[in-house]
């Protein structure tokens, strides 16, 4: 374990100076909008949830009488399902994700005052919430850190830098938390799911000489 712990640390460190303003690329002006963004980028990159929701969120092409479409609780609890499913097409599964907004924008008025919870066992009530996205929204939302958002980089990641030997993204996390000190949580998923970005569109050759890949030899394998 203390081996494991150390090649961690070692991987933060390069993490650090690779990546070291890493944070959430998805677009939004409010916290529901981030809940939206966020269940919207589930099986979709962030890259074109924010070419969906830029006339959505933002003033451009989305304004109704001079102000924003989807701005308040209010205005995704009353959207009409037909027309935001077609809005939102393109990220894919888009009547489950335009149910699941609809119904999480209801149930904050019924049950939550209008405001998203700041517990994670109260927030993964809300439809389409799981465990990945509550830590990215409270994270977010109000600076609380209650784990590790485990998404596909960041699973990458933990297999073949031997992080984690599970498949179940529950039980990753809970290897992560482990090994990574709960101050470097936050900014450690950003630096991983980056750094997973980067490998993406890069050759071959940047893994054999990137200092974080150095440590996780099964990326210059890959």
């Amino acid at each position: 374990m203390a081996q494991i712990k150390d090649k961690a640390s070692q991987i933060l460190k390069a993490l650090k100076k690779e990546h070291p303003k890493a944070q959430i690329a998805l677009n939004y002006g409010n916290d529901f909008q981030l809940l939206a963004a966020v269940v919207l980028s589930a099986q979709c990159t962030d890259k074109k949830v924010n070419e969906v929701t830029e006339p959505l969120f933002s003033a451009i092409g989305g304004s109704v009488s001079g102000r924003k479409k989807y701005w308040s609780v209010d205005d995704f609890a009353n959207a009409d399902p037909k027309v935001f499913e077609k809005e939102i097409k393109p990220t894919g599964f888009y009547r489950a994700k335009a149910k699941n907004i609809i119904g999480a924008a209801k149930m904050l008025k019924e049950k939550f005052g209008g405001k998203i919870p700041k517990k994670m066992e109260e927030i993964i009530r809300l439809p389409g919430v799981g465990r990945k996205s509550a830590n990215i929204i409270l994270g977010n939302a109000y600076g609380i850190v209650e784990g590790i958002a485990v998404d596909t980089h960041v699973k990458r990641f933990a297999k073949m830098c031997g992080l984690s030997k599970h498949e179940d993204p529950v039980k990753i996390e809970k290897d992560l938390m482990a090994l990574i000190p709960k101050k470097e949580w936050f900014s450690a998923t950003y630096r991983i799911i980056d750094h997973g970005r980067d490998l993406r569109f890069k050759k071959k050759e940047h893994a054999v000489n990137c200092p974080v890949c150095k440590l996780c030899p099964a990326f210059v394998k890959a």
